[in-house]
């Protein structure tokens, strides 16, 4: 193969349109593609050392932004179970009202719901994963209440990551619908 030679002062006319289109096409929404690919010419720059020319260049940039998509569905991702609730931290301080991330999952939070409440919950959650499809019922259940490692599920149900987190993704869709019908 031949080798092939970086030339960063040709990227944007040369590349930057079919980048953007790339990054569109998994992002939908226009000022993040095109945060993206700026973002990719700037990695693009700082790894030039490391390019070795076995692919073309254009070929070196679009490895470059499947990193960064990824990268932004992380972040997004790992956002999503972060919840803001308005809590009231005592009566003798002044930060009456701030919002604290994660309040929710606090263990040791005195707002916790009742038991009544917790159980009313428990059920209704149950009830809504008994009307998943049996595999994404598993999948779910595997993973999100059982802790079980991704690996270890691919492995025991013969599927890959992949499809382990299109499962899971449907049926966390599915369930805040029945719970949303049938809870809150």
């Amino acid at each position: 193969m031949a080798e092939h030679q970086l030339k960063p002062d040709t990227w944007v006319d040369l590349y930057a349109d079919y980048l953007f289109n790339y990054a569109i096409g998994r992002i939908s929404d226009a000022e993040v593609a095109k945060d993206l690919v700026q973002e990719t010419f700037m990695a693009g720059l700082k790894s030039a050392k490391n390019y070795k020319g076995d692919a073309a260049e254009r070929t070196w940039l679009i490895a470059i932004l499947k990193r960064k998509v990824i990268d932004h569905y992380r972040k997004i991702n790992s956002k999503k179970g972060k919840a803001e609730v308005r809590m009231n931290y005592s009566s003798q301080t002044d930060a009456e009202g701030d919002w604290l991330e994660e309040q929710v999952a606090d263990p040791f939070s005195s707002f916790e719901n009742s038991d009544i409440e917790n159980e009313e919950l428990g059920l209704a959650i149950q009830s809504c994963i008994s009307k998943l499809p049996k595999k994404q019922a598993m999948v779910f259940t595997m993973k999100t209440i059982q802790g079980i490692s991704t690996e270890d599920i691919c492995n025991e149900l013969g599927i890959n990551p992949s499809n382990l987190w299109v499962m899971i993704h449907r049926a966390r869709t599915a369930l805040m619908g029945c719970l949303n019908q049938n809870w809150f």
